[in-house]
């Protein structure tokens, strides 16, 4: 949605350069152009300049691993069953249209300043940019309701939320086109950097809220989550970083270099790729990754491991677990054990001293209270299993 648009309006600013204005075939191309582009375009190809090059290929990369990842995230929808997990899918693909707008934005600024072209950029620059962070607001507030309710709203109410935000800085960039080049009768490209500066304080309130939920999330009750919420954090602190970065090279930078008209396209067109990538690899990719991750398999409890359940063991009555009708039979087939016969079970005695106890005794854990007969005792008795001592006071449960 927002991709399609901004290739539309560069193919319709490069149609009418093209059509409109004619330059001397005579004019000298500069290093590595060639295959019939001439100016206003030699900065795609210029060697001499070489940071639109250098943005033009990160740009196209950009593009690519976009378009890649989306792709996979719409093929391998299906499979993901989990509804918390589904919610999440409308703005991650919602963002990746938004950045996938910024690298095609980033190619206006490596064409030479033309009427149409300046009432693209500044028309788009903060809209584009919005919705990429209302892509990542949204997805703080989803983070939060999942860690406290454990239960998120869904994709497309996300999806509307987000929309519904970036057309606030839509409404904003149309206003100031109309109040500067209707009323004021100025040029689209006449206008000051801070002017431009102050059109995009939407949007950095925007990056400040997406920043403030994602604190938010980390306070989240199921630790589930705490992983997305990390990611989205370090994702809006490196977007505040780099919003601090640019805007302060651009409006204080550039004049204290001597370089305010000539350097200004490329400082918003490199703050155009860096924020693509930026939260390609920091959020995109991260949380596209945990959405298709398959759910972990339910285990059964290792009721062996000492190490895990001992307190458990200790705690639990066996009892529970026995039906009313063996109870008292298992109640009526105890034996009884004391110390003082361990002497007589080493000498010998064995199945003579076999007696039932029909009385019952109270419960008591498994392991320690069932009659378990040692090695040396066996050897003793012959090979045989001897039986139970009758001051034996456990209960044996077969």
């Amino acid at each position: 949605m927002a991709f399609l648009p901004v290739f539309l309006l560069l193919l319709l600013a490069v149609t009418h350069r093209a059509c409109g204005q004619d330059f001397e075939s005579s004019e000298p191309l500069p290093r590595g152009c060639g295959w019939g582009l001439v100016r206003p375009y030699t900065l795609l190809c210029d060697l001499d300049s070489i940071w639109g090059v250098a943005v033009e290929s990160v740009a196209a990369g950009g593009v690519l691993a976009a378009i890649l990842l989306a792709l996979v995230l719409l093929c391998r929808l299906r499979h993901v069953s989990e509804a918390e997990k589904r919610s999440g899918v409308g703005p991650i693909l919602l963002l990746l249209l938004g950045v996938l707008g910024l690298f095609g934005l980033s190619f206006a600024y490596l064409i030479e300043q033309d009427e149409l072209l300046c009432l693209l950029r500044r028309a788009l620059w903060g809209l584009l940019f919005a919705i990429c962070f209302s892509s990542l607001l949204v997805q703080g507030v989803r983070l939060r309701r999942l860690g406290r309710e454990r239960r998120s709203p869904g994709g497309c109410a996300l999806t509307g939320l987000a929309l519904g935000l970036s057309a606030v800085q839509g409404i904003i960039a149309a206003e100031w086109l109309l109040l500067t080049v209707i009323r004021e009768g100025r040029t689209s490209c006449q206008y000051l950097p801070v002017e431009f500066s102050l059109a995009c304080s939407y949007v950095l309130a925007l990056l400040l809220a997406a920043l403030a939920a994602a604190s938010l999330a980390l306070c989240g009750k199921t630790r589930q989550w705490r992983c997305n919420a990390v990611w989205l954090l370090v994702t809006c602190l490196l977007s505040l970083l780099l919003w601090v970065a640019w805007v302060g090279f651009y409006l204080v930078g550039n004049k204290w270099l001597g370089r305010s008209p000539d350097w200004d396209d490329p400082t918003l067109a490199i703050a155009l790729v860096a924020q693509g990538w930026l939260l390609l690899i920091f959020h995109a990719i991260p949380e596209a990754h945990i959405c298709l991750r398959p759910p972990p398999q339910p285990t059964a409890p290792d009721y062996f491991d000492t190490s895990q359940n001992s307190t458990r063991m200790r705690e639990t009555s066996f009892d529970e677990d026995i039906p009313l009708s063996h109870r008292q039979f298992v109640e009526n087939q105890g034996y009884g054990y004391n110390d003082e016969n361990t002497a007589g079970l080493r000498s010998g005695g064995g199945p003579g001293q076999h007696n039932s106890n029909t009385g019952a005794r109270p419960s008591a854990p498994f392991r320690s209270n069932v009659y378990q007969p040692t090695e040396m005792t066996m050897i003793l008795n012959g090979g045989a299993v001897p039986s139970a001592p009758p001051t034996y006071t456990g209960r044996q449960l077969w």
